[in-house]
């Protein structure tokens, strides 16, 4: 392009050059018709454009979370989450200039997006929490102001069960955060006898903890549980309970019904010979598959000899939910003893 004042030829004084670059050969005509047209906007004017939808965005919204898809600008013609997500690959390739890198974080730039959706759902399991008397054992399907609070805690607890170091573990940071709101938020038994937990503590703390739980009509529904029914469930399976399970219920006054429970006596199985069986099922696994990372959900088939009725052995089949007491010995590895510890850690599991 000619300078200005003199000295027309190209590349004589004032002369400057651009690098244009098309994505398609654009056809002499064309390239004939851009030139004359002087469709040439600089890195710094797309820049200052860029920092002019940012500047509105968090003006708005105060903060930059931005979707992908976000079109801005008045004809909407302007790609704002893609600019910012091009903005933090290369800021993590390191070819983003610092300034730039400063001016972004004066809009509360997320240069992680993972951790911008962890806060994102932090507060709304705040608010959730708020409103059902401090629990996050909110079904797969709740929301809160509009948000999925449900799916978002049934991933974390689905990470939460990943081996820690491994891919998709859930980070020991957010674990602490969650915990901070609802110390039972994953607990090692089912969710949904945590929510049903979290209905009759609410019930107790709106009766001022005065409450007769054997004087419980078993028909009591209360925020949509089956109240009544499952304090009766309680009273009379408190023996099989874990000692963490049991603890919760003292506190709200449910305690062991000793006719319930003899109604729904069944042959016991002791603590030790339940540990005994676990661990011959894990051994069955690693043998089947070399390594001990067992899923939650998974049940070992187990075979074992017992008297048949006529007094003779015969072999039967046990489906051991492994998972799940895998999931409960590290809940409360502390209470393990040593040699339990190290029947685990024979067969490589690494918290043992």
């Amino acid at each position: 392009a000619p300078g200005e004042g003199g000295g027309g030829g190209t590349g004589g004084a004032g002369a400057f050059t651009l690098p244009v670059r098309f994505e398609n050969d654009p056809g002499d005509d064309v390239l004939a018709l851009f030139i004359a047209s002087r469709v040439l906007t600089s890195e710094t004017q797309l820049w200052r454009e860029a920092i002019g939808h940012v500047r509105h965005w968090f003006k708005e919204t105060g903060g930059l979370d931005v979707p992908y898809s976000a079109l801005v600008g008045e004809n909407q013609n302007f790609p704002l989450g893609k600019w910012l997500s091009d903005r933090r690959v290369e800021k993590a390739a390191g070819e983003l200039a610092s300034w730039r890198v400063t001016q972004l974080d004066g809009f509360g730039m997320i240069w992680s997006v993972s951790d911008a959706r962890f806060e994102a759902g932090l507060d709304w399991a705040q608010v959730w929490a708020k409103d059902h008397g401090g629990s996050l054992a909110a079904p797969a399907r709740a929301s809160v102001g509009g948000y999925a609070i449900g799916t978002w805690l049934s991933e974390l607890r689905a990470a939460a069960q990943v081996p820690a170091g491994e891919q998709g573990a859930l980070s020991p940071e957010r674990r602490r955060a969650l915990e901070k709101i609802d110390p039972w938020w994953c607990p090692a038994w089912p969710i949904t006898w945590q929510r049903a937990y979290a209905t009759a503590r609410q019930w107790w703390l709106e009766s001022d903890g005065q409450v007769d739980w054997a004087q419980l009509p078993e028909s009591t529904v209360f925020e949509g549980e089956q109240l009544g029914r499952w304090v009766q469930a309680q009273r009379a399976g408190f023996p099989g309970l874990e000692e963490d399970q049991k603890d919760l219920l003292a506190a709200i006054g449910i305690e062991e019904d000793p006719e319930l429970v003899a109604a729904e006596a069944k042959p016991t199985v002791s603590r030790t010979d339940r540990f005994a069986q676990g661990v011959a099922a894990l051994a069955a696994f690693v043998e089947q598959h070399g390594h001990p990372r067992v899923p939650r959900p998974h049940k070992q088939p187990l075979e074992t000899a017992e008297a048949g009725p006529n007094g003779e052995d015969r072999v039967v089949v046990q489906h051991v939910a492994l998972g799940t007491w895998l999931n409960n010995q590290k809940a409360r590895r502390a209470k393990l003893t040593p040699g339990q510890l190290a029947q685990l850690a024979e067969h490589g599991v690494e918290w043992a």
